[in-house]
């Protein structure tokens, strides 16, 4: 589904005044390039794994590790389990059976496990799923994400849309996104799984060849890592890194590398990420691409490389 504009900006400090609590509170610490900790019908007529009810989502580390829900503490910004948006509803179907208030419908709940659930996006095509936390998470802006608490979301919306996958995204060339908080519609954390457009891809691998992407998540920030790739929207400016895997929290690696030592908003991010493919599949390497409003150029959606319908 596309995501609208309807939230207000997150202001910088109380993101930082938060961040800086949940280490006081020993609830984890923020990620430095570490590997974060990877964890219609409704769920129960499927049979398909409940996981936790939105009530008893953990907000004390089990023993041996730490949550992978945010504290209570956080609950003012992270979303509470009684927030009224339709997307958290789906969830809560899915999760708990719990019927979403009239008239929004039921989803199809394309899979469900303890950290996850897929549900269609809008419009519904074979190639538009969203991968949603069971916890209650309302999106980017959630100090929680960039500490090594919560499952690697991204590293599962992969899993799941790759050749494959148990929920493929049927289209050439594949996209994973999220949108900044005042360019999304629903307010529970969601990763866009898509398709890109082959031009996209083009680009990205003529950059690649070029050397105009950051190799390291180091050089993320650094101007000459940053190029206009060409969307729904025309040209767009984007920073760009190459990783050859998934298995670094995508959400810490751009808060210790661009947002912090910036001074940036971690609210008005966008994050894309397209598999590198070539004629005999994926090659191995993703090309992670960040932008926000602070860049001449920039954009704080997905949505304008993202292909939908």
């Amino acid at each position: 589904m596309h995501d609208q504009q309807n939230a207000k900006e997150f202001p910088r400090r109380q993101f930082v005044a938060l961040s800086g609590a949940l280490g006081a509170l020993g609830a984890a610490t923020v990620l430095t390039g570490a590997a974060a900790t990877v964890g219609g019908s409704a769920a129960a007529a499927s049979g398909l794994d409940a996981g936790p009810t939105p009530d008893s989502c953990p907000t004390t580390p089990p023993p041996g590790g730490t949550s992978p829900c945010p504290p209570t503490s956080l609950q003012g910004i992270c979303g509470r389990p009684t927030d009224n948006d339709p997307l958290w509803h789906d969830v809560q179907y899915c999760t708990s059976g719990i019927v979403p208030p009239p008239p929004q419908p039921k989803p199809d709940c394309l899979k469900v496990t303890s950290n996850y659930v897929v549900l269609h996006g809008q419009p519904e095509t074979t190639h538009n799923y969203l991968l949603s936390p069971t916890c209650r998470v309302t999106g980017i802006e959630c100090p929680f994400l960039v500490t090594s608490g919560p499952p690697n979301y991204w590293n599962e919306a992969w899993q799941n849309a790759r050749s494959g996958g148990d929920v493929p995204v049927q289209y050439p060339n594949i996209g994973l996104g999220i949108n900044s908080q005042t360019a999304r519609r629903f307010n529970q954390l969601h990763i866009h799984m898509a398709g890109v457009r082959a031009s996209t891809q083009l680009r990205l691998q003529e950059l690649e060849s070029q050397g105009r992407m950051a190799t390291s998540p180091s050089q993320w920030a650094n101007p000459a890592n940053q190029a206009a790739v060409t969307g729904s929207a025309g040209d767009r400016v984007y920073r760009i890194l190459r990783l050859p895997n998934l298995q670094d929290n995508l959400f810490g690696l751009l808060y210790t590398n661009v947002v912090r030592p910036n001074s940036l908003n971690m609210a008005d991010q966008t994050i894309i990420v397209v598999p590198k493919m070539t004629a005999a599949g994926f090659a191995g390497a993703f090309y992670v691409l960040n932008s926000d409003t602070s860049i001449h150029d920039g954009t704080s959606t997905c949505d304008y490389l993202l292909v939908y319908s």
